[in-house]
């Protein structure tokens, strides 16, 4: 039995001067983590329990999907990743380093290469086919600004899954039952979750979905439609409106202008449009309303 008495446990009366953000002051006060350098912490007695917890739920949920875990080592050497030409393309976020032979290695900011290199060496048959591998397992990378408590760091606990297919049938079916199993495991953690569109960035991919969780002081920025449609600002697509026929361009009301002073913004010009011509239907920062072109301090309507 732990008790509290002699528990590993010490709490801050007074916020740490570098936490930012309510969860970081909150978890270094009662005694979670504690800050090794910038970017870097110690997990403590309690914070390890919950990182325990948290992993296990990952854990059950990629083993009901068939997955199998492995763990690669975070000290990489430079071949691979000059392979595929990812030693210079993760350009100053990449920690390098030399061994006493001066021989290049990195501290792994992923692990494609090595999930890859595996399964390339331990399987020669397509009969081999289908498999899923995923680990739990640190990353680093040097990040130019290390923020926020655990939310941004330069050292941080990653899963990483990968499947290998056969043909894009058997690789649809694998996103679709990691992405069943993200929903479970969000659900099972309590967070509410936004499924973005993304950018695949230097991962590359046809698909990229991100599972982000609305926080005001999170790292991304998502736009949701009231039809459903989400995206990170970096992802997002837009369809162009249907061209307009002849009969349509003749029945618009013809251009004039309007005085709107003090809208130096598009929000202050709807604001304003609104106030000062209520006939028309309302109109909003996205341009929702009646046909309207307007450019802000003596508008053109």
């Amino acid at each position: 039995m732990i008790r509290l008495s002699t528990s590993f446990v010490r709490t801050l009366r007074e916020d740490p001067a570098d936490a930012e953000v309510a969860s970081h002051k909150l978890l270094v006060r009662a005694g979670y983590i504690r800050r090794g350098a910038a970017g870097v912490y110690t997990w403590l007695p309690l914070g390890l329990k919950v990182l325990r917890k948290v992993e296990q739920i990952v854990r059950e949920e990629q083993e009901a999907i068939g997955g199998q875990e492995v763990l690669f080592s975070a000290l990489q050497a430079r071949e691979p990743y000059e392979r595929t030409g990812r030693w210079d393309e993760y350009g100053p976020t990449l920690f390098r380093l030399q061994d006493r032979k001066q021989d290049d290695y990195l501290l792994a900011p992923t692990h494609e290469e090595m999930f890859t290199l595996t399964v390339k060496d331990l399987y020669s048959s397509y009969k081999d086919l289908p498999t899923m591998l995923y680990q739990i397992q640190t990353k680093f990378r040097d990040e130019a600004r290390p923020r926020a408590g655990l939310l941004r760091t330069r050292e941080f606990v990653m899963k990483d899954a990968y499947s290998f297919d056969i043909d894009d049938a058997g690789l649809d079916a694998s996103y679709e039952n990691q992405r069943g199993a993200y929903q479970r495991t969000f659900e099972r953690l309590g967070l509410p979750t936004v499924i973005c569109h993304a950018d695949a960035g230097a991962m590359g991919g046809s698909r990229s979905e991100e599972f982000l969780h609305p926080t005001p002081v999170g790292e991304d920025t998502f736009v949701v439609s009231e039809g459903g449609y989400a995206a990170n600002v970096e992802a997002v697509t837009t369809v162009a409106p249907a061209a307009l026929d002849d009969a349509m361009i003749a029945a618009l009301p013809a251009m004039h202008i309007e005085d709107t002073p003090g809208a130096s913004t598009i929000a202050k010009l709807a604001e304003f449009s609104n106030q000062a011509f209520p006939g028309k239907g309302p109109i909003s920062e996205t341009g929702s309303g009646p046909a309207t072109r307007c450019s802000s301090t003596s508008s053109t309507c």
